[in-house]
């Protein structure tokens, strides 16, 4: 597995930099996948450090959810309770291009770091803010984590209606990650417009609208038209997942309701009596009599011998398939290895982390993990130092009177 280099070349964003405010997964997670495409990013942490340190597992007692989200970024840590830290970041954000930020609707505001303290200073500046419900509106103040959100934006409903009323959680964060990336993409977006106006923006997304804006299914659930007869368009949920003679578990996309699609498994497994079955006459009485379909397909699956039989069988009808499998697994195969989709990272100490590298692969720019985890305050002197000439006794002063703070191993 290859191991993700301390350096890269030129990535898209060389140049470009980058001071990182957020915390958890929002916003950490867009300015990663900046660094990755080659921006220099500034992260800021609170003297108490950002949440995810503490999380599991740990190895060397570094959080790999903290490496997986901010790997390759520099780290400063100031206590913005002071006046002095806040006037450090504004300097700061005076020498970036882009400042993100996902606290509570007013709080950057409040700080002196909104958009207008700094695009006052700055009119070059992209601010990027992620927030639950929006900087404005009746739910603006509201706390909202992912899974609240996903509760109040109907994909929890919607999955658990689909698993026949059982409501549970997912384990993924989508409404963090969802948002997280539509941010990514109006902030390029940004300052693609910069670059032909001369001026900034603020750039601001919603937790709750990007998970609204990602769910390709709101046109269905919002239609009026009676669908009881119609398939949903690349509508998964039905989609069947079939045993196979070794254990394992296969994924096979396409409804088998759909006309085409029925008439294919029919084929495959052997059974043409069931094209002139009156259960499976017609798209919705096959779609109430799914479970006989599904019955039959799992009796033919568990015959065939293994994942790479069933999909020569499959795929002479055109049909996709993907074997089940955990992220382990996936890390470990051919694949992965041949797009460097898991790379380590030095855990500093000895050990390491596996973690997804980026997805993007570009012609003529190097991009992907590159760096290491930076600890809490690593780079106060040399970012302070470096981009705003203070010298060492300041610096000491600066730490002194707790504005400025670490935490580095011996």
């Amino acid at each position: 597995m290859a191991a993700a280099p301390e350096t890269r070349g030129a990535g898209p964003l060389d140049g470009v930099r980058v001071l990182d405010l957020s915390r958890v997964l929002a916003g950490p997670h867009c300015a990663k996948a900046l660094a990755d495409l080659g921006a220099e990013v500034i992260k800021l942490e609170p003297p108490e450090g950002d949440v995810v340190r503490f999380d599991f597992p740990r190895v060397s007692g570094t959080s790999g959810y903290y490496a997986q989200q901010n790997t390759g970024k520099r780290n400063i840590s100031l206590d913005l309770d002071k006046p002095e830290a806040v006037e450090l970041v504004r300097r700061l954000a005076d020498r970036s291009d882009v400042v993100l930020e996902n606290f509570r609707p007013g709080v950057a505001g409040r700080l002196g770091l909104g958009y207008a303290d700094l695009s006052a200073r700055n009119e070059r500046l992209v601010y990027g803010s992620i927030s639950g419900y929006g900087q404005s509106g009746p739910w603006r103040d509201r706390r909202a984590y992912a899974s609240v959100i996903q509760a109040e934006m109907g994909l929890t409903k919607l999955q658990g209606d689909e698993r026949g009323g059982s409501y549970t959680n997912d384990p993924f964060s989508y409404a963090d990650l969802f948002a997280s990336k539509e941010l990514t993409a109006g902030i390029l977006a940004a300052l693609f417009r910069r670059e032909r106006t001369g001026r900034g923006q603020w750039v601001e997304v919603s937790m709750a609208e990007a998970l609204l804006y990602m769910n390709e299914h709101v046109h269905w659930e919002l239609s009026d038209a009676d669908g009881s007869e119609d398939i949903p368009s690349f509508r998964p949920a039905d989609f069947p997942v079939l045993p196979l003679a070794n254990g394992r578990q296969v994924v096979v996309s396409g409804h088998p309701c759909a006309k085409g699609n029925f008439a294919s498994w029919c084929r495959l497994i052997g059974r043409p009596e069931l094209l002139d079955d009156p259960r499976f006459a017609t798209i919705g009485s096959r779609r109430r009599h799914l479970p006989a379909i599904l019955e039959a397909l799992r009796a033919w699956s568990a015959t065939v011998a293994d994942e790479d039989a069933f999909e020569r069988i499959v795929s002479t009808e055109k049909f996709a398939c993907g074997t089940l499998r955990d992220v382990r697994e996936v890390a470990d195969t051919d694949w992965a290895e041949d797009r460097a989709a898991i790379v380590e990272v030095s855990d500093r100490k000895g050990g390491s982390f596996r973690i997804p590298n980026a997805p993007w692969r570009f012609s003529a720019d190097e991009v992907g993990v590159r760096g290491l985890p930076a600890y809490r305050g690593e780079d106060n002197r040399a970012v302070l130092g470096g981009l705003l000439g203070l010298d060492d006794a300041t610096l000491d002063q600066l730490e002194a009177d707790g504005v400025l703070s670490s935490r580095i191993p011996r």
